[in-house]
C-alpha cells in the first residue's frame, strides 16, 4: 500500500502551482474545472512519482492558521543532501518565504529546515 496523493485547498491556485513548479520541480497536469461548483484543481507530479493535488473553490472557509494545531502539520521534501537543504532554504528565504527553523540537525538526527510557503503552509526540507 502507498499514499496515492495528498490534497490541499488553497486560495491562490495559480500562485501555489507556480511555487511548487519553480522551487520543487513539480510537473502540473492541464488542470480541472467544474463550472457548476467553481472547483478548480491541479495534480502536481514530482520526480519520485508522488503527487500533490492543489484545489480551489469560491466558497472556501479560511481561518487563521496556528503553528501548533491538530490536523496536517507540514509537507516534507527530501532534497538529497545538506548542501541542497541549505541552498533551497536560502533561495526560498531570498524569495520572501520566512524560514521558521534551521537549517539544523534535530535532536532525532534529521538535517532539515522549515519554511512558511504560500498561504502560511509549513514546508520541511530534509535530506
Amino acid at each position: 500500500m502507498k499514499i496515492e496523493h495528498i490534497a490541499v485547498y488553497v486560495n491562490q491556485l495559480e500562485e501555489m502551482k507556480d511555487f511548487f513548479v519553480s522551487f520543487f520541480g513539480a510537473v502540473p497536469n492541464e488542470g480541472y474545472y467544474n463550472p457548476k461548483t467553481g472547483f478548480r484543481s491541479y495534480f502536481l507530479s514530482f520526480s519520485d512519482g508522488v503527487r500533490l493535488e492543489i484545489m480551489h473553490r469560491p466558497d472556501l472557509c479560511d481561518t487563521q492558521k496556528q503553528p501548533f494545531r491538530t490536523g496536517y502539520a507540514h509537507i516534507a521534501f527530501c532534497v538529497g543532501s545538506k548542501q541542497k537543504v541549505d541552498e533551497l532554504t536560502q533561495q526560498l528565504s531570498q524569495a520572501g518565504y520566512p524560514v521558521v527553523s534551521g537549517p539544523r540537525t534535530t535532536g532525532d538526527g534529521y538535517y532539515e529546515s522549515c519554511i512558511l510557503g504560500p498561504e502560511e503552509n509549513l514546508i520541511e526540507l530534509t535530506i
